[in-house]
């Protein structure tokens, strides 16, 4: 090599370098979407009495579920990060993605390659007899002159953090469907109870009846009353079991277990309704994972229209080789043999009737979709969170009324039986209490289920526990 070429490879390596730090790729700005500075069904300030006062870090310590003090909960919820196939599905995704990221990022380097042969030459027709071998190292690199290649890993980077909120979003959705589920299955025990202390109230009435029948102070109709509400009564018990073994299976679903493998034992509900924290509304941008998949789909659709720009530019490569050849492995090594390459190549679009435009115009497109999707999805966390908001706030109002009358019903079913037995009303009026009485207690629990399921759906309309990285409002497409 001469070292007027030598001399001219440093100011060759410089030019590119200067060049490669320019970019075709649009600056990424966050997109804006209009976020309210209060929530309209949050309660005013001070105010405790439907929704508890909690501390307002309660959900960055540690897993949300343990706001409900429950340890069959938080033994289940922790299994569903190991074991739920949708979740593992999630997990397989982030690392797909984050393969991608290396991919991309390993693009930025030169390729190097070993180039070996051997052949041997014989025969009457051949000019020559003998061996030739070859050994060579080949090198090949497109300097990242547009900035295509570096936009390909941001906008790979940015599926990669999606693909993480996506993961984030999964595992919060099956761990609130775990909870849910969980205390309706509470709520079914409580009923099942309910239920078989009704059962046990009924037969006795039943007998009671029997006995006044064949005394001959009561009519059949009073028997066969009696005999229907229990007949009834049993029918729904059997329901409630049946139900509380459908919720059960669909735990073993989400924690990745067979149901036959699977069995949550009765025990005492805790009906208690946790404090839940809010948040001003603008950390939702942070807090949910959806929205951050959302915004990161912005971002990666962003990169996708530097990079389809960076076709308006010509590509630039090198290409270098140093070998040596020879007829055995002794003269394979003299530098008599050797020889060496230098390339550059320069490939320019000429002429392609308006398709690199039409493929601009298509990311810009496509980036303008993202937008509108994740403007979307803000909106649609803040209806979630004014949703559940109005929820609890309902159902808070409800629950001294539905205490008050459970214990009236209680209290007339009581006195009515005592009228009965003293033959002051008919059986009719005992059975309209008993039924009135029972309902008012089922009632009541199902709105102590509801009222925890509500609290879930807020934690999970908060995002959880997760907190996204705080990306900068904005940020060069490099």
């Amino acid at each position: 090599m001469s070292a007027r070429r030598a001399a001219l490879l440093p100011l060759l390596a410089a030019t590119l370098g200067l060049l490669s730090a320019c970019t075709v790729g649009p600056a990424y700005q966050r997109p804006d979407a209009a976020v309210p500075t209060t929530f309209k069904e949050a309660p005013p300030a001070g105010d405790s009495t439907w929704f508890p006062a909690a501390p307002a870090d309660a959900l960055d310590r540690g897993p949300w579920w343990e706001l409900f003090h429950d340890p069959v909960l938080s033994s289940l919820a922790s299994q569903v990060e190991v074991t739920n196939q949708n979740v593992a599905a999630a997990v397989a995704s982030y690392a797909q993605a984050q393969a991608l990221v290396s991919q991309q990022r390993a693009a930025l380097f030169p390729g190097i390659g070993l180039d070996a042969g051997a052949t041997r030459n014989g025969g009457k027709g051949a000019v020559a007899s003998g061996s030739n071998l070859r050994l060579g190292f080949t090198a090949s690199w497109e300097p990242d002159i547009w900035g295509q290649l570096r936009l390909a890993v941001t906008g790979a980077q940015a599926s990669a953090e999606a693909s993480a909120a996506n993961l984030a979003a999964a595992t919060l959705s099956a761990q609130a469907a775990l909870a849910t589920n969980y205390f309706a299955l509470r709520e079914a025990d409580n009923e099942i109870a309910l239920l078989t202390n009704a059962v046990t109230a009924y037969e006795r009435a039943r007998q009671i009846a029997q006995n006044q029948y064949d005394a001959g102070i009561a009519q059949r109709t009073d028997l066969l009353q009696a005999q229907t509400q229990l007949e009834t009564t049993r029918a729904d018990l059997s329901a409630a079991v049946g139900q509380r073994a459908r919720l059960e299976h669909a735990i073993a679903l989400l924690v990745g277990k067979a149901p036959a493998e699977f069995s949550i034992a009765v025990a005492p509900w805790d009906s208690r309704v946790p404090g839940v924290p809010l948040v001003v509304p603008s950390a939702l941008l942070q807090r949910r994972p959806d929205i951050a998949a959302a915004e990161r789909a912005v971002a990666a659709a962003n990169a996708q229209i530097g990079i389809q720009r960076a076709a308006y530019f010509p590509n630039i490569g090198l290409t270098a080789s140093y070998g040596t050849a020879g007829g055995s492995l002794l003269s394979l090594f003299r530098t008599s043999g050797n020889v060496w390459s230098l390339g550059l190549t320069l490939a320019q679009t000429i002429f392609d009737a308006g398709a690199i435009a039409a493929k601009v115009e298509g990311a810009q497109a496509a980036r303008d979709v993202a937008i509108a999707n994740y403007r979307q999805t803000v909106l649609t966390a803040f209806v979630a969170v004014e949703d559940q908001l109005a929820t609890i706030r309902s159902l808070a109002e409800q629950d001294g009324q539905r205490r008050a009358a459970s214990a009236d019903a209680d209290r007339t079913e009581q006195l009515t039986l005592n009228q009965f037995l003293q033959g002051q009303v008919p059986y009719t009026t005992v059975i309209v209490a008993q039924v009135i009485a029972l309902n008012a207690r089922q009632t009541l629990s199902q709105l102590m289920s509801s009222q925890q399921a509500a609290a879930v759906a807020l934690i999970q309309a908060l995002g959880g526990g997760w907190h996204g990285p705080d990306a900068p409002a904005t940020a060069a497409a490099k």
